[in-house]
């Protein structure tokens, strides 16, 4: 499996779908519920991550980083991390 692409899917709590792509970028538009898991995977390129609502713990490089309504976080291509919802979530992933 390559831990790389995030399709268009839906798993029990969490729901991923491409919003917005290019030949350069592309903006995904992640759900996840409250107490739910986005398991670990990587992304191909820099990422930024914006917390559009709710409360996510965001695991990566043995931290936990809280990120909360209107948070961002950079982070860089192929490095593994998971995220975890504290209350029902909305966040962007654009890279």
């Amino acid at each position: 499996m390559n831990k790389n692409i995030i399709l268009e899917t839906e798993i029990k709590g969490l729901k991923a779908s491409k919003i917005f792509t290019t030949d350069s970028t592309e903006t995904l538009l992640i759900t996840l519920e409250k107490d739910k898991l986005f398991p670990t995977h990587t992304s191909p390129k820099t990422t930024l991550l914006v917390v559009l609502k709710g409360k996510i713990d965001f695991h990566i490089e043995n931290k936990t980083i809280i990120l909360a309504k209107h948070q961002t976080y950079t982070f860089e291509k192929n490095v593994e991390h998971q995220v975890t919802a504290h209350k029902d979530s909305k966040f962007l992933i654009i890279r």
